[in-house]
């Protein structure tokens, strides 16, 4: 994979694109949720344009996972921070692996779950769900870290394209 010291401005607006739109799933996903209920006690649902976005919304991060994957693999991607422990930048490699993976397979087995009625499916998704806060959680909580405690500007790397 090749290697470049910054993201593109293209890699920038996929990631930023896609924690919008997983953002969106999370504080929206109260009238899926309530309709595939319905459907898995055999009660009757009544649309709403909210389902259609999830649903919507859910096929286009898998899209915009899998573009991210293919920039990443023909552009490659920065190298950690020098100054970034040897186990933390294993720690990094695995989570932002589990990010694509586990993105992937939330869509995967949402579109299953609502097109197929799958109950394992289902099951999966929300398990996912739960993994994904995880995986956020981690993200998040490492940027003070960076900045407060290695003192490096790793964030920069995601709001300034490489020129």
């Amino acid at each position: 994979m090749p290697r470049t010291s910054g993201y593109s401005a293209a890699q920038i607006a996929l990631h930023w694109a896609v924690v919008v739109l997983v953002a969106a799933q999370y504080v929206f996903k109260g009238t899926i949720a309530a309709a595939g209920d319905a459907i898995a006690a055999g009660r009757a649902y009544e649309f709403h344009p909210l389902i259609l976005a999830h649903v919507g919304g859910g096929m286009l991060i898998l899209v915009l996972v899998l573009a991210r994957l293919a920039l990443r693999v023909k552009r490659g991607a920065p190298p950690p921070p020098e100054n970034e422990p040897a186990i933390l930048k294993l720690l990094a490699h695995a989570v932002h692996g589990a990010f694509y993976l586990v993105l992937i397979l939330m869509s995967v087995s949402g579109g299953m779950a609502w097109f197929t009625g799958a109950q394992t499916a289902a099951a999966a998704h929300n398990l996912f769900k739960v993994v994904l806060l995880a995986l956020i959680a981690m993200h998040v909580l490492a940027i003070p870290f960076h900045a407060l405690v290695l003192k490096n500007n790793v964030m920069r790397r995601m709001v300034r394209p490489e020129a």
